[in-house]
């Protein structure tokens, strides 16, 4: 049961922007009052791809204690997100789905904070990423040549940070409306796991050839 009608419209955007992205697999996983929801915004497609493994994360309230872990459609998702009652209870999908990414998540606890990013260092790099990886891409380009473009952008680390991070975070946090304006987004690690949040989300990055 959602918290209220704030936290749903808020679960409809997430879901929609990761459709967007990914539209594949949503895992969904609820500890007493909150429901953390995770998905796949950038992953390799071939193998051998270099491109990181990046997900993102949103928590919300529930008006009462729950205890969910499964792994669903974000179309199913999304179609009972569109028809929910004014009584905010959500009826999670029965039908789960198998993703690779899903099977590794990050660790709850133990994260240590690595610093900062500075404001508009992750929308600058995200839209520059975006424009390289469309001009290294001809029209009708083949699986390998998409790939290659992919993994040569995404996967190349963001400059100045005080971590080597992914420009494919920078990607992740823009399309999932992570970015806040002003607002430096924290870093954080944990073992071979990178997250960065804001007011708004987190995306968690594990390189792809760990996975």
């Amino acid at each position: 049961m959602l918290a209220d009608a704030h936290v749903a419209a808020d679960f409809r955007t997430f879901t929609a922007r990761a459709r967007a992205n990914d539209d594949g697999a949503i895992r969904l996983q609820a500890s007493g009052p909150v429901l953390a929801a995770y998905v796949c915004t950038l992953r390799a497609l071939t193998l051998g791809e270099s491109t990181p493994t990046v997900l993102g994360l949103r928590t919300m309230l529930l008006a009462e204690p729950a205890s969910v872990d499964t792994t669903v459609g974000l179309g199913s998702v999304a179609d009972r997100l569109a028809h929910l009652k004014d009584d905010g209870v959500f009826p999670v999908p029965t039908v789960t789905v198998t993703e690779s990414w899903a099977g590794v998540l990050p660790p709850r606890a133990g994260w240590v904070r690595a610093g900062a990013v500075p404001p508009g260092l992750l929308e600058e790099a995200a839209h520059n990423g975006i424009r390289e990886v469309a001009a290294l891409v001809p029209d009708r380009a083949g699986a390998p040549v998409v790939a290659t473009a992919r993994g040569a952008v995404w996967g190349r680390p963001l400059r100045g940070l005080p971590v080597e991070l992914a420009s494919g975070a920078a990607f992740g946090a823009l399309s999932l409306g992570f970015l806040v304006a002003a607002e430096a987004p924290l870093l954080f690690t944990n073992g071979r796991w990178i997250r960065l949040s804001t007011s708004r989300g987190h995306i968690l990055v594990r390189a792809a050839a760990i996975l």
